[in-house]
Parts: C-alpha cells; structure tokens; sequence
C-alpha cells in the first residue's frame, strides 16, 4: 500500500514573492510541511512538484525528492491542484511506482500536525466507499448571519431569511483548512470532486487554521506560531 505525500510548490508566486521558500519561523516555509510529512511516519515518499530550481534544492536540503520537473503549462497562476496532483501520479507511474494513496499537502501550511496527517489516512482507509479526506475548521461567526453591502454603499442581510433565527438555532459551517487532501490515486486521476460527499472531513480547531496569502496574514501566523510552540500546541 504504497503513499505518497505531494507538496505542490510553484516559484511565481504574486502576492507574497518566493512565499515557499521565504523564512518562517527559523526555516523556509515548505520546510515545515516537508517536516510535518517525514515526521508522520506515513509516506514512502515525500515529493515535491515544482518548476523553480531555488525551491527544487531546497526541498532536496530538507529530505524531500523532486523526481520529475513540473511543466511550465501547470506553474502558471491560473494551474490547478487536481491537474497538477494527476500529473505528479502519472510521472511516478512512468518511473515505476504506483502510489495508492496521494496526499496533497501544500508548502504554506505550516500549522499542519502529524497527527491529523494520521487522521486523515485512516479516515479514508476505513471507508473504501470515500475518495478524500481533509482537514476542515468552523467559521468563528455563523455564516447565515453573513451581512453584505449593497450598491448604494448600505448593509443588507445576505440571507435575509434568518435575520431573526437565533445564533444557537444555525447549522454550523465549516470551512476547508487549506492544509492537506488525502486521495486515493484513481480518484485524483478520475477528477472525482473534492468538496462532495465522496469525501470525508477531519475536524481542526480554528487555531491551528490560517490562510497565508498577505503580508498581514503571514506577521498573524508567525505570531501565532509562536505562541502555540511556547504552549506546546503544535510541534514544531
């Protein structure tokens, strides 16, 4: 039963420039979910699918392989996780593996845990019938008391119809925590739909769950990260 953890890391990235490889924390940021996979103890292999040169050696540096170069068509801004996870399981089978299971775990999450790494494996293991497991956290807010503003600069509800329902009267939301997606290999060359009931969650508390894709959202993490290490929270 062979998996493969696959960090997809491209070297154009717009908002916060060479963002995989830019320090965090003491260390370059795909370092951290290069670490968390060799430290779960799951994966034959931990690969990462990049076209940039920089970003190849460091992964090299800090254990993982890069056995394939990503082609520039799928390093573009608008290339997709799922083409780019199908052509990642189709140059490890021209080389001759055959993973059975892919985990695509992205290069910015350096909150990801072994320990729901673990979770998400056996999650789906355990469910032949499913095709994904990830990591999912709630919305701090209920999202049906989500409000919008309109074209004359005024709020309006944007579901009006629960503007009176109580809080404790919601369904709670969640929403995906950006981290990792536990697959079996068919079902990633299948395409079959990630956010569907094909796949299954693995609940995250909210403070292990933060998107870096700003200057400010990366000042919040390291700070975050760092207090979670002085509370011993994560493992870092």
């Amino acid at each position: 039963m062979s998996k493969i953890a696959l960090i997809p890391a491209r070297g154009g990235s717009k908002r916060i420039p060479r963002k995989n490889v830019k320090p965090f924390h003491g260390l370059p940021m795909i370092a951290h979910s290069i670490r968390a996979a060799l430290r779960s103890g799951l994966f034959d292999r931990v690969v990462v699918s990049t076209e940039d040169a920089e970003i190849a050696a460091v992964a090299r540096a800090h254990g993982a392989e890069t056995p394939f170069e990503r082609p520039q068509a799928l390093a573009g801004d608008h290339a997709g996780t799922v083409p780019v996870i199908q052509h990642a399981i189709e140059a490890l089978r021209r080389q001759g593996d055959a993973p059975e299971y892919l985990c695509c775990l992205y290069a910015t999450a350096p909150f990801v845990q072994p320990v729901y790494l673990r979770q998400g494996f056996e999650a789906l293991a355990a469910r032949p019938d499913k095709s994904y497991a990830f990591p999912v956290t709630t919305f701090a807010f209920p999202v049906q008391r989500a409000v919008r503003i309109d074209a004359a600069g005024c709020i309006d509800a944007l579901y009006p119809e629960y503007r009176d329902t109580r809080s404790q009267d919601l369904e709670e939301a969640y929403h995906d925590a950006g981290q990792f997606y536990w697959g079996r290999s068919e079902a990633w060359l299948r395409g079959d739909v990630v956010f569907s009931p094909c796949a299954l969650p693995i609940v995250l508390p909210r403070y292990l769950v933060q998107d870096i894709d700003t200057a400010e959202d990366w000042q919040r993490a390291e700070l975050m990260y760092a207090a979670l290490l002085r509370t011993g929270e994560i493992d870092g």
